[in-house]
């Protein structure tokens, strides 16, 4: 092949780039959104331990601090009669955003390894970048289908709301008494 081949090839590969680039611009007819609901209350209570405290001390805290929480607010989260989305969660664990950052971390990881060793950075890039997205999705649609579960339960009751905002507060309080991180 010639020069003059090769370069009406490019032409017409940068023509066709430039065709695909520009039909992701047309952009559909707006329509109009449903009404926005208002949010659904956080109800998961995220505690760590700060001062080397087993798993058996947090099960004990956790219960006492929500024993001491009850009987401050009362509301007892547990109680069948306690509507879905108001119902607390005391959880020793990950908070949100926890999926994006160990997503970066191992696709950084995978980047890194598959590539080649003169191209590792750009690999742990481009994996991280790549796992970022994942586990801030899969997050996402966790959070969506709790919300969702949470959605389906009794409408708000300002009374129940406020008592649950109090049980939430009183239990943080406790917790961070205790030696604990609360988020």
């Amino acid at each position: 092949m010639g020069n003059c081949t090769l370069e009406r090839m490019e032409g017409m590969g940068l023509a066709l780039l430039a065709a695909a680039v520009s039909a992701g611009c047309v952009s559909a007819p707006e329509t109009m959104a449903a009404p926005i609901e208002p949010p659904v209350p956080e109800t998961t209570v995220y505690f760590y331990p700060t001062q080397g405290q087993t798993a058996e001390q947090q099960d004990r805290d956790k219960y006492g601090c929500n024993r001491w929480a009850v009987q401050q607010s009362g509301f007892d989260p547990s109680l069948p009669t306690a509507p879905p989305h108001l119902r607390v969660v005391v959880a020793a664990g990950p908070p949100p955003g926890a999926g994006v950052a160990a997503g970066a971390l191992v696709g950084g990881a995978l980047g890194a390894a598959v590539s080649r060793p003169w191209e590792a950075g750009r690999g742990a890039l481009i994996g991280a970048i790549a796992g970022a997205a994942i586990g801030g999705i899969a997050e996402s649609q966790a959070r969506e289908q709790a919300s969702a579960q949470m959605a389906a339960g009794a409408a708000p009751d300002a009374s129940l709301e406020r008592k649950a905002s109090n049980y939430r507060r009183a239990m943080s309080a406790c917790l961070e008494g205790r030696g604990y991180t609360v988020r």
